[in-house]
C-alpha cells in the first residue's frame, strides 16, 4: 500500500476497533473485510499440506495485517476480534514470538477467545504452542530468547490452565537457564515442573543441574 493507503487503513481499523467493548463482538465494514481476507488466507494455507510451506506461508501473509494489528492494540476497547486472535497464532507458528506476546498481552487483558478451531483457551494455547516451540528450538541447539519465556511466565501467572501446560513452560525455561548457565534458576523450574507433571520428562536434566550445582560448590 501506498502511505496514504497505508493511514486510511490505519484510521477504519482504529474505528473498528472502537465499536465494541469486552464481551462484545467486533463490527462493521472493516471488520468484516478483514474476516473476509482471514477466511481466503485460510482456505490458502487449508490447500498446502506441508508444514513448512505452510509457515512460509504465514510469514509472507502476516505484514499484510499490521495495520490491523497496530490499530487494534492503540484504539481497541477490548472486543472480540477474530482476526487479532488468529494473527497471535500464526505468530507464534512463523516464530515471531515478540509478536505475539505483543498481541497476547492485549488478547489476555480484555479476554479475547480464539475462534473455535482451536479448542482451547488462549492461556493454554499460548503456553502449549511456545514452549513446545522452544524445547523443539533447545533440541537443536537454537534456544530461544530466555527473556520471551519468562515474559509468557509473568504474562500467565495465575490464569488457569492443565498443569502438563504450565509443566512445559517451566521446563521451557528451566532448560533455557541451563544453557544459559544460570543453574539455580534451572533447578528452581525444572523441579517446578516436576511437581506440576510428574511425566515432565525433565528428571535426569533436573539431576544433571543439581550435579553441576554441586560440583561448583565443592570447587568454591
Amino acid at each position: 500500500m501506498t502511505p496514504a493507503q497505508r493511514r486510511v487503513a490505519q484510521v477504519r481499523a482504529a474505528q473498528a476497533a472502537a465499536t465494541a467493548e469486552a464481551g462484545q463482538q467486533l463490527v462493521g465494514s472493516a471488520y468484516e473485510l478483514m474476516l473476509a481476507k482471514l477466511a481466503t488466507d485460510k482456505r490458502r494455507l487449508h490447500e498446502v499440506q506441508s508444514i513448512e510451506r505452510k509457515i512460509d506461508i504465514k510469514r509472507e501473509i502476516l505484514p499484510e495485517y499490521d495495520e490491523w494489528v497496530v490499530s487494534v492494540l492503540d484504539s481497541g476497547r477490548g472486543g472480540q476480534d477474530d482476526v487479532l486472535t488468529t494473527v497471535m497464532i500464526w505468530n507464534i507458528d512463523a516464530g515471531q514470538y515478540s509478536q505475539a506476546l505483543d498481541i497476547a498481552e492485549y488478547v489476555l487483558k480484555h479476554g479475547l477467545t480464539l475462534p473455535d478451531q482451536y479448542q482451547r483457551d488462549v492461556p493454554t494455547a499460548l503456553v502449549d504452542e511456545v514452549s513446545d516451540a522452544a524445547l523443539a528450538a533447545q533440541r537443536q541447539d537454537q534456544p530461544m530468547d530466555l527473556s520471551l519465556l519468562l515474559r509468557l511466565e509473568a504474562m500467565t501467572a495465575g490464569l488457569d490452565m492443565p498443569d502438563q501446560a504450565r509443566a512445559r513452560l517451566h521446563k521451557a525455561i528451566g532448560m533455557g537457564a541451563k544453557a544459559a548457565g544460570d543453574l539455580p534458576a534451572a533447578q528452581r523450574h525444572l523441579e517446578r515442573a516436576l511437581q506440576l507433571h510428574s511425566g515432565a520428562g525433565c528428571k535426569r536434566d533436573l539431576a544433571d543441574v543439581e550435579r553441576l550445582i554441586k560440583k561448583q560448590e565443592a570447587q568454591a
